[in-house]
């Protein structure tokens, strides 16, 4: 290769394989029918810097990929020129593709998801998606369910619920590092991530979740009334010092320190471990509301990327530490049992 590879795509019905790389050009590549060669198909000058994300779309013979020169860009297979491009306000870092409605999903460095429609020559933007306090690192979509699933590097991961458009989302919160990887099961409706440092969680999605509630605004503790440090009136009126502001995970509520001591894990609003709750919601939640809803595994070395065989249970990882390991999920995820395939 003319530059470091740092993106990848492969069509296995066609056994295409498009190789972004650090100059911006994707390399197209065809592979013999016994694997045992590579023929070069053709270059495509798809971006300006670093190529992030590939996907192939065989029905329209397009090429679409995300780079860090802040742009989406289609190109056609065919003739190899450049159909179209959209730009955004910072890198973008990854993307999803619905090749039946031709909807791009694009997650950037701002920690925004943009979702676009994609036409021979132009696009437009649908809505964008914020929610996550860090960059985009993973994308994830579901088109049977229309659910898009993204990661960050503020260690969350977001469910999106398209398909339901009411805005629905869940957050879910059980990794300590950025999460680097993801990929939804939708036959056994679980949800597997990865994050940077080893962390495997496999999410159980097939149960009602509650969603975790917008964070209250007030300038006094809705709970004792204390005012906060920045409400210089009521302090005056009280003669009394303001306290710092928190919020209760659970309600939203902005609260005072003495009235949220508690921490506590909350699985059905996707806090997997503790987190600050309220007194008054502490004394609320059960001991089986604390049960987890997703089961947690050390990868034992850094994770960036994951792919996972599902008809076969199977899940490969890579990482910067030079490691590539291939895990069978089937006790975890139980995929061999649900598609009637062996393990191995």
């Amino acid at each position: 290769m003319s530059s470091p590879c740092s993106a990848m795509a492969y069509h296995h019905d066609s056994r295409r394989i498009f190789v972004g790389q650090d100059n911006g050009a994707i390399m197209e590549f065809h592979i013999s029918e016994d694997f045992n060669k590579m023929n070069f198909v053709k270059t495509y000058p798809a971006h300006q810097n670093r190529v992030s994300a590939i996907t192939f779309c065989l029905a329209s013979e397009w090429v679409i990929s995300t780079g860090h020169d802040k742009c989406v860009s289609w190109m056609c297979t065919r003739s190899g020129s450049m159909l179209g491009r959209h730009y955004f306000t910072s890198w973008a870092s990854c993307l999803q593709y619905d090749h039946e409605t031709q909807h791009a999903f694009v997650g950037d460095y701002s920690g925004q998801i943009t979702l676009l429609k994609l036409e021979q020559n132009t696009c437009s933007v649908i809505t964008t998606l914020k929610g996550h306090e860090g960059s985009i690192t993973s994308l994830w979509w579901d088109p049977v369910q229309r659910l898009l699933f993204s990661g960050a590097s503020d260690h969350s991961i977001i469910m999106w619920d398209i398909g339901g458009r009411k805005g629905r989302t869940l957050l879910l919160q059980g990794h300590h590092d950025k999460v680097q990887a993801i990929c939804y099961l939708q036959l056994t409706r679980q949800l597997v991530s990865c994050s940077a440092d080893g962390g495997i969680a496999v999410w159980n999605m097939d149960i009602s979740r509650e969603e975790a509630p917008q964070w209250l605004e007030s300038d006094s503790c809705q709970k004792c009334e204390q005012p906060f440090f920045w409400n210089i009136k009521q302090m005056w009126d009280t003669k009394t010092i303001g306290l710092r502001q928190h919020h209760c995970r659970k309600c939203g509520q902005a609260v005072c320190g003495k009235c949220s001591t508690k921490r506590s894990s909350y699985p059905i609003m996707g806090f997997e471990f503790q987190v600050r709750v309220c007194d008054s919601c502490f004394e609320s939640i059960k001991d089986e509301d604390r049960t987890s809803l997703a089961t947690f595994h050390e990868g034992k070395h850094n994770i960036s990327h994951m792919s996972m065989d599902i008809s076969r249970g199977l899940m490969v990882t890579c990482g910067s530490d030079r490691i590539v390991k291939i895990w069978d999920m089937t006790p975890v995820v139980g995929c061999s049992l649900a598609t009637g395939f062996s393990s191995r």
